[in-house]
């Protein structure tokens, strides 16, 4: 196993430690720093960013081909760790802990942790398996100060810690699966745009998922998350077919035919859509439907009737009646305001 000492006091000097082992070169651009590594230890790269609003955002894309143990000193910079595994796992205890209580961060699961003051922190990664975890660090005076104006939403354990800036206390939740923070986190992960553009989207994403990250944790303690008899592997296909569906919202899908082609039983679908995306399946379906057509009348100058069959419908007035119910206006006059905007914009 490789050990790793981390004393440093921000996120840029933790990277810059792990890079003296694991060898690469770190580049920046526009705030955007990413660590690039092809060595004997370490291929991928570990990219941060830190906001002037007491978050950095830190994230690693990277196989470890040894066992890595980060030794985290928490005496002089000690974040709130929220975490969360796309791919792979890693696994966390406290210095006060023993190696039998170490704690797996598992794929797609949600975790808040923050240490005691002058305690450690002690992350495990594996070898040879793909990393994809995304860490946004709180630092909680610079936190509180900046952006945490009514703290009173949180439920009052998550509070404290907010508040406990000289940082007495100890806290790991280790939440349930969640797949809407994949989506998010995927989400961050492919914007494409150059310059403050980039930054101002990723920085927008990071304050989303850190809020679901609270939210999770707020419903949990209040016992208000749904509980489910999916499993893992379960809901991975269902969200891999909640992505076919938008990718081609067009194709006529039925129940039975879902059913056939995930091998999950139709009570099963009907589960993981509602727990997922709060939907039944036909009720996902129309609503991906009704998303895209109200994009391509944006977008595009095709006539109501088109779109219609574009997105596979085949009433256009049955068409009308969901689209009227759901945004409170007809397509046509959707399509009116739209146009309107766009000569108001280039007269």
């Amino acid at each position: 196993m490789t050990e790793i000492i981390v004393d440093a006091q921000s996120t840029e000097g933790t990277v810059r430690q792990i890079q003296r082992v694991i060898g690469g070169k770190i580049q920046e651009r526009w705030g955007e720093y990413t660590l690039d590594v092809n060595s004997h230890l370490a291929k991928g790269n570990i990219r941060f960013i830190t906001f002037d609003w007491g978050v950095s955002l830190l994230e690693y894309d990277i196989t470890f081909f040894d066992e890595i143990c980060l030794v985290m000193d928490a005496s002089e910079y000690n974040p709130i760790h929220f975490a969360y595994c796309l791919e792979g796992n890693c696994g966390h205890r406290f210095g006060y802990q023993s190696e039998k209580q170490i704690k797996t961060l598992e794929q797609f699961q949600s975790v808040i942790i923050t240490s005691r003051d002058g305690g450690y922190n002690y992350g495990y990664f594996p070898k040879n398996i793909k990393l994809a975890i995304n860490v946004i660090q709180i630092t909680r005076k610079q936190f509180l100060k900046k952006r945490l104006n009514n703290v009173d939403e949180l439920n009052r354990k998550l509070y404290e810690v907010f508040l406990d800036t000289d940082h007495d206390n100890a806290f790991a939740y280790f939440g349930a699966y969640n797949l809407k923070l994949a989506d998010k986190i995927g989400a961050l992960r492919k914007v494409r745009t150059k310059g403050m553009i980039r930054m101002m989207k990723i920085e927008g994403l990071v304050y989303e998922i850190l809020s679901m990250h609270i939210l999770q944790h707020d419903k949990a303690v209040n016992n208000k998350m749904p509980s489910t008899s999916l499993l893992r592997s379960e809901l991975k296909i269902v969200r891999g077919l909640a992505k076919k569906i938008v990718k081609d919202p067009s194709k006529e899908y039925s129940l039975d035919m879902l059913a056939l082609q995930s091998g999950l039983s139709q009570a099963k679908l009907q589960e993981g859509f509602k727990l997922l995306y709060t939907r039944t399946v036909t009720e996902y379906i129309r609503h991906v439907r009704l998303e895209a057509a109200r994009d391509y009348i944006r977008t595009t100058d095709m006539n109501i009737s088109q779109i219609v069959y574009t997105i596979g419908f085949s009433s256009r007035s049955y068409f009308s009646k969901i689209f009227k119910n759901k945004y409170g206006i007809s397509p046509s006059e959707f399509q009116n305001n739209s146009l309107q905007t766009i000569e108001e914009m280039y007269p």
